[in-house]
């Protein structure tokens, strides 16, 4: 420290002391505050990364109106359109893929769970899935996209959900946005 530097410093103390010389402390309250208990324990909902999805919980008889082949969607009531618009513009970074091509629908399903519950358990906000475009299936139509679309929409820890951008695979995939 230099001879300026301490200067200065004496200087600015003498300056506050002149400033407080008149100042005198608060009178001590002549009431006693009770300590409060500690607040009792509120059960804690079970934590996202211990939550699961079950095969059971995905059933196939629930279904949302989608159109084949139409740029759809999904967005769990209560969360804005502005999610929406960030997944599909590609606000978040992908972070799990998954590939069912060649699965058969109880395969996909079972995949699917595993997938998420290890998306869940990382704590991953946004994965895509890839389902494809139905081009091998009997009438060359997308088999597992709505099916997928409705387990997702099942799922609670499931936000939110869109076709992919064309250079993420388009309508043969999906991106998902995950709670945290």
């Amino acid at each position: 420290m230099s001879k300026k530097d301490s200067t200065h410093d004496e200087d600015e103390r003498a300056l506050f002391h002149a400033a407080m010389r008149d100042v005198a402390p608060l009178p001590m309250p002549d009431k006693v505050i009770p300590r409060q208990a500690p607040a009792s324990p509120v059960p804690r909902k079970t934590p996202l990364h211990t939550q699961q999805v079950s095969d059971d919980t995905l059933s196939d008889h629930i279904s949302l109106e989608i159109e084949t082949g139409e740029e759809w969607s999904f967005l769990r009531p209560g969360v804005s359109r502005q999610t929406l618009r960030r997944l599909r513009r590609g606000y978040w970074p992908i972070q799990g893929n998954l590939d069912l091509h060649g699965f058969t629908r109880d395969e996909a399903r079972q995949e699917l769970v595993e997938f998420l519950d290890d998306c869940i358990q990382q704590k991953f906000r946004c994965i895509r899935v890839i389902h494809g475009k139905g081009l091998s299936s009997k009438d060359r139509s997308p088999v597992l996209k709505t099916r997928i679309g409705n387990w997702l929409a099942q799922c609670d820890s499931v936000l939110a959900f869109c076709q992919a951008r064309p250079e993420e695979g388009g309508g043969g995939a999906m991106l998902i946005l995950l709670k945290v």
